[in-house]
């Protein structure tokens, strides 16, 4: 019930109830909603005007995006050292491992080939820091593309080191027979005497004249394909397949060491000086075969000579006498 209020009347010296007209009170009731709402009004207004006003769960969320923005910038900062130490490896890649093993440098279109047609980074569109993370994705994609790229072809770069390593044993790269056991370099390669029938024609190898039963050596890793005396003019001869396009050919022998089949490594013995076939006195004839044609067996002897010896082996080499064979 609400309190009956009095004032007190100077006239009558007394007390008078107060009352209140109807009309009046309605006004105070609506003047105190209208100030209710325009106080909520300007509230609203100076939190409006003030942004630092934030929320609990806003200070999350803020601190968040911040810690966010945070790491993609280290990010960006870690993409780019890989960035600098795999342009690196390409170079190093492209001037040195693939020159060294003869191939062919991968064309910088593929290396830096990016990511053309479909968008893919449509769903990180439309949010307020969407340039930053499409472009760290866009960077990411690329760098681990570049690293696919780059893993191959060191793939391929140890395959051909593999076969570099195998081409290396397998080249005839040394005498076959050795320096102390040669009476001499009987005769070499290009246009001799024949002893038989003292005409000129082209000799195909090289002749080391030494005692009958002189070893002879393998110039190279490889597998024998042939032992055996059935060649015309070659007698008793090994041939020695090295692969890549190489054989070898040790022809007059007194006897063999190997036989048809069996894998040989450079110095292997693999027979002995004689004189059998269409030869005229103890010696090793030896020929160097490339792709099917004959070439000249002195440019294969840097595997045990000195520079002062194959000088003098190349100086005897080039003398145009008589051949023993």
């Amino acid at each position: 019930m609400s309190k009956v209020k009095y004032y007190y009347d100077s006239e009558t010296l007394s007390y008078r109830k107060i009352v209140v007209k109807k009309g009046k009170r309605i006004g105070v009731i609506s003047l105190y909603i209208l100030g209710m709402f325009l106080g909520g009004f300007l509230l609203l207004l100076v939190y409006l005007s003030f942004p630092t006003l934030e929320t609990p769960r806003e200070k999350v969320l803020n601190r968040e995006l911040a810690n966010m923005q945070l790491q993609f910038e280290l990010l960006n900062r870690k993409m780019t050292e890989i960035e600098d130490v795999l342009a690196d490896v390409a170079h190093r890649d492209d001037q040195i491992y693939r020159i060294y093993f003869e191939a062919d440098p991968i064309p910088e279109e593929q290396r830096r080939a990016g990511f053309g047609g479909v968008n893919r980074y449509r769903d990180l569109e439309g949010f307020d820091n969407s340039r930053l993370i499409i472009s760290t994705s866009r960077r990411m994609d690329i760098l681990t593309k570049q690293l696919v790229v780059q893993s191959r072809s060191l793939d391929e770069i140890t395959v051909l080191a593999s076969e570099k390593e195998k081409l290396l044993a397998a080249i005839p790269a040394i005498q076959p027979v050795a320096n102390e056991d040669l009476s001499r370099m009987a005769s070499g390669y290009g246009w001799r005497t024949d002893p038989f029938t003292k005409v000129r024609k082209f000799h195909h190898g090289m002749d080391f004249t030494a005692p009958t039963g002189t070893p002879i050596y393998a110039t190279g890793n490889g597998r024998v394909v042939r032992a055996d005396n059935t060649a015309t003019g070659y007698g008793n001869h090994i041939v020695i397949d090295h692969g890549f396009g190489y054989e070898t050919l040790y022809a007059h022998l007194h006897r063999y060491n190997v036989r048809v089949g069996q894998q040989v490594k450079r110095g292997d013995v693999i027979g002995f000086v004689g004189s059998t076939g269409r030869s005229q006195a103890p010696h090793l004839h030896y020929e160097v075969i490339k792709d099917g044609e004959r070439i000249n067996p002195i440019n294969f002897y840097y595997g045990n000579l000195t520079a002062e010896e194959f000088e003098i082996l190349l100086r005897k080499s080039q003398q145009e006498n008589q051949s023993l064979d």
